[in-house]
């Protein structure tokens, strides 16, 4: 019997050919599975690519920052009420940003639009839209709100004066000017009583003692207008019927009682309002002079306790040694108490008649009453001396 020809390794070529035919290699199955996956692969990383280079295109052209080498500060204001459109528009227009469409879609988007906060900013052009809009939406630094306080005395200038201490105003001349004439403020029936006098245009500002005060919550943002609106509408508020009811059984009216509580506000503490407020009255009804120095200081702006014969000399419709009546209008903005005081002077002093009354004390701020002038005449002689001494302390002598 013949042997049986040993097969070598090899395929011969009809066993490569079947097996090719019926995908026998073991790697043919692999390559089945994973082809695919390649392919959805290499077709994700592409479409990345695309979409990353798009990315980068619309970034460059509307949300990166408009000169990245430029990192100089620029003042941006918010003004109090400011749409977003009118922000994004200020910016674009500024160099900020490169598109305030798309800024304002973008904060709209975010659901930023609305939080953006008004305020002083300092951006610059190396800043993204989005930083730019984080900025603002973060605020300048500055309180939204605060607490201003008018002190009772204080006259309109004083009041000016203050709340651009306090960074509120940039200047004084704005609150000042709307004050002087009080035109805007009509609206008020007080007010508009007051500018339907005859002698109403001689008053230094019209608003004067009107201003009521007291502690105030406010925007840090508020315009002159916005303050002065709030302070004369608590004045109105302040100023009850039962008050004006009081005031017309005197005879007086609103803006007469605010012009006498004004006089006693700079003249005395509170613990004396009702007294010389008795003495004010009383005077009235003589026909006297009221004789106050506190009415010409209001003009002079002198702050001396004695005042010279050019001081009380001086012309004007507010001097009270020369004027008889009450002076043209306030000469601060009077407290509660004082107006109160004004309405009810002390029934006792009314009552004995008292005319005058002089500083005992210019520390304390105590008073002397008298009845007569010679009473007046001998206190005036005995507490002289302390008023030249108060002078000379402060550099206001003569």
């Amino acid at each position: 019997m013949a042997k049986k020809k040993k097969r070598s390794g090899r395929l011969t070529e009809r066993e490569l050919h079947e097996r090719r035919r019926y995908g026998f290699f073991w790697y043919d199955w692999l390559w089945r599975i994973i082809r695919p996956a390649l392919v959805f692969l290499a077709s994700f990383v592409i479409v990345c690519g695309l979409v990353y280079t798009g990315y980068q295109q619309i970034d460059r052209m509307f949300f990166a920052p408009v000169d990245a080498g430029d990192a100089g500060l620029v003042e941006f204001e918010v003004p109090s009420g400011s749409s977003l459109s009118s922000v994004s528009r200020r910016l674009e227009e500024a160099g900020l940003i490169h598109n305030r469409s798309v800024f304002k879609y973008m904060a709209d988007l975010m659901g930023m639009g609305q939080k953006i906060q008004s305020g002083d900013y300092e951006l610059s052009r190396s800043m993204s839209a989005t930083q730019i809009l984080d900025r603002l939406i973060a605020g300048d630094g500055k309180p939204l709100t605060m607490n201003i306080t008018i002190i009772p005395g204080w006259t309109v200038e004083d009041v000016a004066a203050y709340l651009v201490q306090q960074d509120i105003l940039k200047t004084e001349e704005e609150f000042l000017s709307a004050c002087r004439t009080g035109e805007s403020y009509s609206g008020y029936y007080f007010i508009e009583e007051m500018l339907k006098k005859a002698d109403a245009d001689e008053r230094l500002y019209a608003l004067e003692g009107y201003l009521s005060p007291n502690t105030y919550e406010i925007y840090t943002s508020s315009s002159a207008d916005t303050i002065i609106k709030r302070l004369l509408s608590q004045t109105e508020a302040a100023y009850s019927i039962s008050y004006d009811e009081r005031a017309q059984a005197l005879g007086m009216t609103m803006d007469e009682v605010f012009t006498l509580a004004s006089m006693i506000e700079k003249e005395a503490k509170k613990a004396d309002f009702a007294k010389v407020s008795a003495v004010f009255h009383n005077r009235l009804k003589k026909g006297m002079t009221l004789g106050s120095d506190v009415t010409v200081k209001y003009v002079s702006g002198s702050q001396k306790m004695v005042l010279s014969a050019s001081d009380l000399d001086v012309s004007s419709p507010y001097n009270t040694y020369q004027r008889k009546g009450l002076p043209v209008g306030p000469i601060c903005n009077p407290s509660m108490d004082a107006v109160i005081a004004a309405l009810y002077p002390d029934e006792q002093y009314v009552a004995q008649k008292y005319l005058y009354f002089c500083s005992k004390d210019p520390d304390s701020g105590e008073l002397y009453f008298s009845k007569t002038q010679k009473e007046h005449d001998a206190a005036v002689a005995m507490y002289r001396p302390l008023w030249e001494e108060y002078d000379r302390s402060r550099g206001l002598s003569q």
